[in-house]
């Protein structure tokens, strides 16, 4: 592939607004492993190969199995997920998939089991990780 655009050369002060909204999800009340669910299972979804390789890794670091790593295409089938955990993948799914919109059941079983803020935040970490997954894909990025 011939080399693409490098957006925080071009465009730094764009860079640097998501890096902004990545360093407020740093600060959210939202667990590490949740986090990095949301960032691979968007990632798969999105096919971001440079992604998934670095959240795959990140969720190790933060203790994270390698069952649940396999498993987490298939979340819906498997069981070893919480109930926190499969409302949060639902969401996650769903706002990816955004064509298709978000439903009422998913969102109504998010907002039953977390506060506005802690939904808030999930729902910004989502946003943020799909923005990080078109960049890499548009812009060429490889996992290596």
């Amino acid at each position: 592939m011939k080399s693409r655009i490098v957006i925080q050369k071009v465009a730094p002060e764009a860079y640097e607004a998501l890096m902004n909204l990545e360093k407020y999800n740093a600060t959210t009340s939202v667990t590490p492993i949740q986090k990095e669910l949301i960032k691979i299972r968007a990632s798969q979804l999105n096919g971001c190969a440079f992604c998934i390789n670095m959240h795959t890794a990140d969720a190790r670091k933060y203790g994270e199995t390698e069952k649940r790593i396999y498993l987490l295409s298939a979340w819906r089938e498997a069981d070893v997920y919480t109930e926190e955990e499969k409302a949060i993948l639902a969401l996650t799914e769903e706002i990816t998939m955004i064509s298709n919109h978000v439903s009422e059941e998913v969102y109504e079983n998010a907002a039953r089991l977390f506060d506005e803020k802690y939904l808030a935040e999930i729902i910004l970490l989502i946003i943020t990780i799909n923005s990080w997954n078109r960049l890499a894909i548009a812009t060429g990025m490889r996992a290596v």
